[in-house]
């Protein structure tokens, strides 16, 4: 039988740790998400998958803020972020330090998640507004498309669930490397 851990033999690192750590580098871009609990969400996976940081643009709204808080659990101290007015000054600004950038997205000839191959290059991800997705003008800025295949009547994850499902993709790629 297994025993759950307690909290204390978790082997969590400090904040400062956690900063001075190599991360996974990617920096994920929240294109005008709405939901404050999607955003602390994106918070906390992100602590989770140690990625490099946070682009929050547009409506997006910015910590230090309560609502955030309650889902983001304290990842917004351990993860670094940017604000940005304009998705498409993150994204210059990504482009600038050579980061591939990849809309995910369901697009006409998109890269199926389980195709896309990760070899631990510098990569953004763009997660677009939870009624209307990532616009078009930011799709037509990005290397491609990413999308997870889907099987039932809605086509549409929870825009933080998607999150979490594509870096668990990364992540496992990228311990199967180690």
């Amino acid at each position: 039988m297994n025993r759950k851990l307690k909290l204390d033999e978790l082997n969590r690192v400090s904040v400062e740790e956690f900063k001075n750590q190599k991360k996974l580098p990617v920096i994920v871009v929240l294109d005008n998400i709405r939901s404050l609990n999607n955003i602390g969400s994106f918070f906390r996976t992100s602590d989770a998958f140690n990625i490099e940081a946070i682009y929050l643009c547009g409506i997006t709204a910015q910590p230090p803020h309560r609502e955030i808080q309650k889902t983001a659990l304290g990842a917004t101290e351990s993860i670094e972020w940017k604000y940005f007015e304009a998705t498409e000054q993150a994204l210059d600004k990504l482009k600038e330090n050579n980061f591939l950038v990849y809309a995910v997205e369901q697009t006409e000839n998109p890269i199926y998640l389980q195709d896309f191959t990760y070899n631990f290059e510098k990569i953004a991800l763009i997660f677009g507004n939870e009624v209307e997705g990532v616009s078009q003008n930011i799709i037509n800025l990005s290397k491609n498309s990413i999308e997870i295949p889907q099987f039932g009547t809605k086509h549409s994850l929870n825009v933080s669930i998607s999150y979490g499902i594509v870096l668990w993709h990364l992540a496992n790629q990228t311990l199967k490397r180690l």
